[in-house]
Formats: structure tokens, sequence, C-alpha cells
């Protein structure tokens, strides 16, 4: 078989990965990424509100970071919130002088990174300091930041091949925990292809697909997360799931968010007679963190018997609301809403994953060669909750510390030849049979995250879940070792995997903090502590201070 060999291989092609790809391409370095679809088909394409970054004179870091920590409950690591406020700005200007246009001041007219830049307020946050783009700030950065990384010679962009498990100094016989590579099935012509490297860089986003209603694209099935944990890496945080607090609700409006910069923009939540409500839940109302907003609008729904609320931003007017929100308010009318004139359903939906691979700040995790970035990665940043437009935020500072980590080690090691990588071996298996157990495996598993392991928690909703996982995990183990892998069996496989670490580290927190609410243990506990996943040992609780890659 042949192996495919560059200097750095890059799994996953959103905000992160390609920010790094680009700023390691100004080294004379060989570059490939992996895309399991289109290469820019991914969360940071979706994301509506915007980045944020202090860049008001009546704003300032402290303030940006005391608002980050008050979301993430005393979760929060202060070296890695610090650093990456700080570095937004420079980020900000960056993706400026790559060409992203962000929306102006109305009236104001483009002068690069001293152009008079519109922010808008989100909830948590105590100023503006959301800068966007209009409201598919995702779009903009992701399709300005692929025209770059496609124009680079030295990268190879392989789209349509999707990341199997990594290859390890374990596959290889080697003592050291290393990377060397990984595996990846070509959907297109359905063969599995060896790609060797000196870095492999997990960017792969999150993992809201474990769940049955989500505002992911359906490429966000945790595979990194997945390949990291299989590798012998420590996973961390896993029970924050954050539930972006309005979805709209239509049948068929798939995943169709809401950006929280509606209700930042004076956007009122209301139950189906009209009343608001969000102030009897939190002092800041809308503009409340969102888990607390989710959690609200989730008991209104079950008190009163409701399908969904209602967001009613049409006091602003059709020209703001169509100014602010021209994507938006497309989407809702494609489903019969005019946002308008008329407040539109909404409801809670799994939206970002706060754990991931346990990362430090240059975006190293526990095994030598392997980095992991964005949504993939547990920085410390988010703590128990994201605070929102902290996402965005994350990927492009993070990914340039990683860039220079990269940087600095491949120009220390000598260039040695890779080691002969072992080849797939699909001797054993066969075509499989009864593809239908794939797809019932699924369904089962996104049902029972979302009735066991959602917004609200019990200790036997979450035994009943950890029951059924443990049976799908037998069938799903018995399949992939009997057939040939496909797409579907690989995202099962992964998905899988991140509802085990996700209920595993749901049961072991006895407090409720942040996106973890549970009616067993609904106080926090006086002292913070994160869960930190060891393959080896499985569960620990360690003081948030004391992460350590070597």
């Amino acid at each position: 078989m042949t192996t495919h060999f560059s200097d750095v291989l890059i799994v996953g092609g959103g905000a992160a990965g390609l920010s790094l790809a680009l700023r390691l391409a100004e080294d004379d370095v060989s570059i490939t990424i992996l895309s399991k679809g289109k290469l820019t088909e991914g969360s940071s394409l979706y994301a509506q509100g915007g980045i944020a970054a202090v860049l008001d004179d009546d704003d300032n870091f402290q303030s940006h970071i005391d608002d980050t920590h008050t979301a993430g409950a005393g979760l929060c690591r202060e070296s890695a919130v610090r650093k990456i406020v700080e570095g937004a700005p420079p980020a900000i200007n960056w993706l400026i002088e790559k060409g992203v246009k962000f929306t102006l001041v109305d009236g104001a007219e483009y002068d690069g990174v001293d152009s008079q830049y519109h922010l808008t307020r989100e909830g948590g946050h105590s100023h503006r300091r959301v800068i966007h783009a209009k409201d598919a700030t995702g779009r903009e950065v992701e399709t300005t930041l692929e025209q770059h990384v496609r124009a680079q010679s030295n990268v190879t962009i392989l789209e349509n091949h999707i990341a199997i498990d990594l290859i390890t100094s374990e596959k290889l016989g080697r003592p050291s925990a290393r990377c060397y590579g990984a595996y990846a099935l070509d959907i297109d012509n359905n063969k599995v292809k060896t790609f060797g490297a000196r870095s492999v860089v997990l960017s792969t986003g999150g993992a809201s697909k474990a769940y049955l209603y989500t505002t992911n694209p359906d490429t966000s099935t945790g595979d990194g997360i997945a390949m990291a944990w299989r590798a012998g890496c420590r996973i961390a945080n896993m029970e924050f799931v954050q539930f972006h607090p309005t979805c709209l609700y239509h049948p068929y409006a798939k995943g169709s968010l809401i950006s929280e910069a509606v209700r930042g923009e004076g956007g009122l939540l209301r139950l189906p007679n009209g009343e608001r409500f969000m102030d009897k839940h939190h002092e800041q109302a809308e503009l409340a963190p969102r888990d607390i907003v989710a959690r609200a609008i989730d008991y209104e729904m079950k008190k009163g018997g409701f399908d969904s609320v209602f967001l009613d931003i049409s006091h602003k007017g059709a020209d703001f609301i169509l100014d602010h929100f021209p994507n938006i308010a497309e989407s809702c009318k494609e489903y019969g809403y005019d946002m308008t004139s008329q407040p539109i359903p909404v409801v809670p939906a799994a939206h970002y994953s706060c754990g991931g691979i346990l990362t430090d700040l240059r975006g190293r995790t526990d095994m030598k060669r392997l980095y992991a970035v964005g949504e993939s990665s547990c920085t410390g940043l988010h703590g128990a909750n994201r605070l929102a437009s902290n996402s965005l935020l994350e990927c492009l500072v993070i990914a340039e510390s990683a860039a220079q980590d990269i940087r600095t080690r491949l120009k220390k090691e000598e260039a040695k030849p890779s080691p002969e990588l072992p080849a797939w071996d699909e001797s054993q298996v066969s075509d499989p049979d009864e593809r239908i157990v794939v797809s019932h495996n699924w369904d089962e598993m996104r049902r029972f995250m979302w009735d066991y392991v959602g917004i609200v928690r019990t200790n036997k909703r979450l035994e009943r879940a950890k029951n059924r996982i443990e049976m799908l995990q037998e069938e799903i183990v018995e399949y992939y070792g009997n057939f040939r892998v496909s797409n579907d069996l690989i995202e099962l496989r992964n998905l899988a995997t991140i509802a085990e670490l996700t209920i595993e580290c749901a049961l072991t927190r006895k407090e409720s903090r942040g996106l973890h609410y549970t009616l067993d243990y609904p106080e926090m506990n006086s002292f913070a502590s994160d869960t930190i996943l060891t393959p080896n040992n499985f569960v620990s609780h360690a003081p948030i201070q004391e992460w350590a890659i070597t």
C-alpha cells in the first residue's frame, strides 16, 4: 500500500485547520489537509454571530476575561483565558489583512484594520465586543481562508477523505508515545489510504451529532476526539455540552440556528401567549449566559406543555432586521416565518462541545507530534460553559501557537525518513450484509442521548444511557471487526465513543455546574475540578491548574 507522506497532516478544514495551514504554508514544509466532505463543510462555515475581541476603547481585556470566567462557572483555566483574550486583536487584524470583510458601522468607509467596525453584544458579555460579517461570519472567514489555502503550492487538499485511526508508536512496536500519521478512507473510491507525517493536527470540530436535535452539520461526529482517545490521549470535561437556546422549530428546519446576536440586538423570548419569561429566571434576562437561557426555555416548555417558545425582534422594524440579519430572515422565510413582523418559534438544540482532547496552549496533546486545535480540543478556555463567540477566537489564537510550535520543532528535528507504516489490513473482513444495523444504532443512540443526557439530567437517566451505550458498543465493535469500513460505520463508531465518554463524565460529576445540570445534585460544589478521562484508569478529578503535557 502506498504511503502518502508530508511534513504536516491536518485532519479537518474548519477555521482552526485552515488558519494553521495558512500560517505554516509560509515555511518550506509540505502540508496535507484531509476533509471528510467539501473542504469548508463544517461548523465554522455556519457560525453566525461573530468573534469576541476587545476592539473598543471603552472595553478592556480584564472585562472579557471576567465575562469568560463567569460564563465558565469557575472552571476556566486562567492562563488559557488570558492568552486567548489578549491574542484576539492580533488575530482579528490577521483576518482583515487576509481579506475578511467584517461589517462596518453605518456610513463608515473601509480602511483595512483601521476601519470602524460594527460590534454587537451577545449573552454573557458586558460590552459590545463581537465583530461580525452581518449574520454569516463563519462563511466569510471560511471562504476567505479557503481561497488563500488553495493558492499555496505546498498544500495538498484531499476532500471526501475521512480519517479512521491514528498510526502510533504502539502500532509500530516502538516504546515512546508518538504519532506517525493516520489511516483514512477515500470515500469516492472506497479505499483506505495510509498517510505519514512528522506532525499530525486534529481539527475535526465537535460532536453534537451524538444528539437527536442539533445545530451542527452532519460532519460533527467527534472523529478527532474518538481517535485521540483510542490512541491513548486524555480527554476532559465531556459532560459540558452546550445547548444553543434558539434553534428554529420546524419539522424540516434541520439545524437552523437563530444567532445569539438576535437577542443581543433586542430580541425577546416569549411564551405562546406573548408573555416574557426570562426576567423570572435571571437578572440579565435574554442576555443571560446560554446555559441559563437553554434551561429556562426547557423549563417553560415542560411546564406549559409547549412545543416551542418564541423569539420576537419584530419591534425593531424591518429595515433594522434585514440589515443586521439578512440570512437568518431569509432562512426563516423559507419555512413560512417573517421575523420582521412576527415572533418565530425556537427550541434549544445541542450546539458546542466544551470538552475534548486535553491540550496545552500550543495545541500539544499527550502524544508527541500530535496536536489538537479548535472544538475537538480542551484548552480550559470554556470551562463549564462557553461564552458566546469565543469559539472562533480560540481556533485562531491556538492555531497560531500550534503553528509556531510545529515550525520550531520541525526545524530542530533532523529530517529523518518516516518509518515504514503498516498497511491497512482488510484480510479478515467482508462487505457488510446488513447496513440497516448502522442506521438503527445511529438513530437509537441519538435518541437516548437526547432523552437521558440532555439539558436536565438525573443519575437514573444517566445509568439508563450507560446501559444502552454498553450494548450498542458491543454490536458496533463486532460489526466493525467483521465488515469493511464505510463513512457511516466510521462515524457511528466515533459517535458511540463520544456518547460513552460524555456519559462517564456526567456520572462522575456530583454537582450542577455550568452546562451540567442534574436534579440529584442541584448545587455547585465549593471547589472546581476538571473531569479527566485517562485510557488506563478512565476517570480522575484534578484541580484545573494541574494540567501537564509532557
